[in-house]
């Protein structure tokens, strides 16, 4: 198993480069043949790229996964992680050149949707896994579904929730509960003060680009509205949203979260400074790693309640086979397979990947339910419902190439973090925001 090493090449270059590609791949034929069994017997090796996941155990789990499979069925099979914020240049390298992995691995949004003509119909392939462990969810189905044609451009493999994650001791001696952003702002505050700040990046990665739309969704704003035609971010709720982040900021938070990465608030509540992250579970199993005292303090809960709603963003994982792959059929062969292990996957990941076939893990979730390792043990029960409060980045309409884009370009993030740092009015960010997402709908509207 090797690491692969970062492509410079951007998402932005390649789509200021490629556009006519993806206009001229559209009219090819889409790529839907049934699994033939000659074609994968000659199929000798399968390699797959994917992030370097949160829980390394999982990589670890999942890599002598791939590698029996192969065994089993003579196939040389190679699997390069790499770090989640290389995925977008990665995938725009190699979608340009037309050469890469077989079986292209997804984290955050930005490929079912983004590359949909450079990826084979695996509709089948989906069909058949839903047949046998039950329907998706809502998020599961933004992930790479197609709705203009109800075929799918990726197969959905999990998702990642993002509780409210809180050092417990800390809350109960201020007699706040951080259960909503107000609580949040107004607790968050008095902690800062004693030298426990909030720490919510406003960086450009994953997880403010869940974090700041779950927050926006709450306030009754959103990028765009449910038919995915029209660009509805410059509102009123959009701006008591963006004035609440800049508070936020300045009265709960440390300046750092500016420069962030997704892995800073994990390091910052297990060193035990920060009060409060938005954030999934890997955070608090590396701190069960290394420092039981701050683990056991660590608890979750649902996302903060805004003035419109409770809801969080969440990150999608999926896979896309290239049309340009050499072993597709043993790309599907591998999924159907990894499908019937899924369980496996789950309790590798400690409870990290969350399910979207309905019955794929049977609840109680193991784990989650009850947890030996945690105190108490049921400490992580509420996540076994949280695709009852978590959406993909399309919330409240369908994912597509455009709401793909802007939350690459982290236009949301941008978003906060001018109006944050004063470089903006509240009502001049949204307007700046609304004016990005206007030019990414207008150039896909014209496209598909």
């Amino acid at each position: 198993m090797s690491t692969a090493t970062p492509s410079r090449f951007t998402r932005r270059r390649f789509l200021k480069q490629t556009g006519l590609t993806v206009l001229a791949a559209g009219s090819a034929p889409v790529l839907s043949a049934p699994f033939v069994s000659a074609a994968f017997a000659d199929a000798k090796s399968l390699s797959i790229v994917q992030w370097s996941h949160f829980v390394p155990a999982y990589d670890k789990w999942f890599d002598q996964f791939a590698k029996d499979w192969g065994t089993k069925n003579n196939v040389s099979v190679s699997v390069d992680h790499i770090p989640v914020q290389d995925v977008a240049a990665r995938a725009a390298a190699e979608a340009s050149a037309g050469s890469g992995h077989d079986l292209f691995g997804w984290n955050g949004a930005g490929g079912a949707h983004l590359y949909r003509k450079f990826l084979i119909d695996v509709t089948s392939l989906v069909e058949e896994v839903q047949k046998k462990y039950g329907k998706i969810s809502v998020i599961g189905k933004q992930i790479g579904f197609n709705q203009d044609d109800n075929t799918w451009s990726a197969f959905p493999d999990y998702y990642i929730n993002f509780p409210v994650m809180y050092r417990k001791s800390l809350w109960d001696g201020i007699g706040i509960q951080p259960d909503s952003w107000d609580n949040i702002r107004i607790g968050g505050a008095k902690l800062k003060a004693k030298g426990n700040p909030v720490g919510i990046s406003l960086g450009h990665s994953n997880d403010p680009n869940t974090t700041w739309r779950g927050l926006l969704w709450s306030f009754g704003g959103a990028v765009q509205d449910e038919t995915g035609k029209h660009v509805v971010l410059d509102s009123k709720e959009s701006v008591e949203a963006v004035k609440f982040v800049a508070a936020l900021y300045k009265e709960a938070m440390t300046s750092d979260v500016l420069s962030w990465n997704d892995s800073s608030n994990n390091q910052y509540i297990d060193s035990g400074v920060s009060s409060l992250i938005v954030n999934p579970i890997s955070a608090y199993r590396t701190a069960q790693q290394l420092n039981k005292k701050v683990a056991d303090d660590i608890f979750v809960m649902k996302p903060p309640k805004g003035p419109v709603k409770q809801f969080m963003g969440g990150a999608a994982e999926f896979y896309g086979i290239w049309k340009f792959a050499k072993n597709q059929d043993a790309a599907k062969e591998f999924l159907k397979y990894y499908a019937d292990h899924w369980v496996d996957a789950f309790k590798a990941s400690s409870g990290y990947n969350m399910p979207i076939f309905a019955n794929i893990v049977p609840k109680p979730m193991p784990l989650l339910s009850d947890d030996p390792t945690s105190t108490p043990r049921d400490k992580l029960a509420i996540l076994q419902t949280s695709d009852e409060w978590s959406a993909v980045p399309g919330y409240p309409g369908p994912a597509w190439p455009a709401t793909d884009e802007v939350y690459n370009n982290f236009i949301i993030c941008d978003m906060m973090a001018k109006a944050a740092t004063g470089a903006l009015t509240a009502e001049e960010s949204v307007k700046w925001a609304a004016q990005q997402c206007d030019g990414i709908f207008n150039k896909w509207l014209h496209r598909v």
